[in-house]
């Protein structure tokens, strides 16, 4: 164990697992920004330096240097500060001071928490300490923000190239998929060329894990073309029908969590996705988003705007839909087909009060 620690700490077989530079996000690791390397010493141990080692890059939050469709005004800025909060999350992770994250403003402090869940990911991964530190954030500082955290902890298998696997002990039975969906999210981030252009899909996947791998794709679409409803229904088109029910879920849950959109715009993204025949889709991500903000705390104001267009319900009742679809799966319910049967028992809500 002390030696495959040592390795790591080296950078040697780090570097090989990120493909050149950490996190496999196109640009160069702090460390080598800053002309520094971690160098093995008698006062630095190995987890010190694995730490040091995997400090991200604050430039990694910049998503023009990604060649992404940023349009100027106040979608970019809404894309940047997200990143940014989930960067300085991860380092926080690295430098042992997580309690940092609450000074982050409280619309932003989600993202924070998922960066952190990356790293802690990160660190279990190489460290194998079986999730140890993951659920030490999910029962502590970020027990309030488990949306967010399990999307962080499937970026961090993602960071590694790694399938999600059941994630941390004592994880939530169903929350835990949405690892499955942050890994779609970072897996598409830092390929975007592939995973968008030309639209493939990761071979260690399994059948059923690629339907939430989608919805994460749908979250970055709504980075990647900039929240421009035009583009993304656009984009969401071109994806053969089979993909395009979560894709545009995911759509759903980055419009309404993150933001970026003004009213006529999401006005015409409920047009797009209606047109598409996965309406139900984008209302049933809203009010997943919804739900995972309001347990976050106060409601945002992009989030308050969204839902009322994309849900066509006040965010407090679009919440209500997927804690009762929760209640009706019962207390046994765990596996991906359950977790498939919250969402779609979440857009059944939809539907009722759509048609009546």
């Amino acid at each position: 164990m002390n030696g495959a620690l040592g390795l790591l700490a080296s950078g040697v077989a780090v570097r090989g697992v990120f493909g050149g530079s950490v996190g496999d996000t196109g640009t160069t690791s702090f460390l080598d920004q800053a002309g520094t390397e971690p160098t093995p010493g008698p006062t630095l141990s190995a987890a010190k330096r694995l730490r040091r080692f995997l400090v991200k890059d604050p430039l990694e939050s910049d998503l023009s240097r990604r060649r992404f469709r940023l349009r100027n005004g106040a979608s970019r800025a809404v894309f940047t500060d997200a990143e940014k909060s989930y960067v300085f999350g991860f380092n926080a992770v690295m430098s042992r001071e997580v309690e940092k994250i609450e000074e982050i403003s409280p619309g932003q402090r989600p993202f924070g928490y998922e960066g952190a869940a990356a790293a802690c990911t990160v660190l279990d991964l190489l460290t194998l300490t079986r999730g140890r530190r993951l659920h030490e954030l999910l029962a502590g500082p970020a027990q309030h923000h488990r949306h967010a955290a399990y999307l962080g902890a499937g970026r961090g298998y993602a960071l590694l190239c790694l399938r999600p696997a059941r994630g941390a002990r004592r994880a939530h039975p169903l929350l835990r998929w949405l690892a499955m969906d942050g890994f779609g999210f970072q897996w598409s981030l830092a390929r975007a060329d592939r995973m968008v252009g030309e639209r493939t899909m990761p071979r260690l996947l399994s059948r059923a894990h690629c339907a939430i791998f989608d919805q994460g794709l749908g979250r970055l679409l709504w980075y990647h073309d900039s929240a421009s409803p035009d583009d993304v229904g656009a984009r969401v088109g071109a994806y053969p029908a089979g993909r395009r029910a979560d894709l545009w879920s995911g759509v759903g849950f980055a419009a309404t969590y993150t933001g970026g959109a003004e009213s006529d715009e999401l006005w015409r993204l409920t047009e797009h996705a209606a047109s598409d025949g996965f309406r139900a889709h984008l209302a049933q991500g809203c009010a997943f988003a919804v739900a995972a903000r309001l347990r976050s705390g106060a409601l945002p104001g992009h989030t308050a705007q969204a839902v009322p267009l994309l849900a066509d319900a006040a965010p407090e009742e679009a919440a209500s839909w997927t804690d009762r679809a929760l209640i009706a799966l019962g207390h046994e319910a765990h596996t991906h087909d359950d977790f498939r049967r919250w969402q779609a028992h979440t857009r059944r809500s939809w539907n009722r009060r759509h048609h009546h």
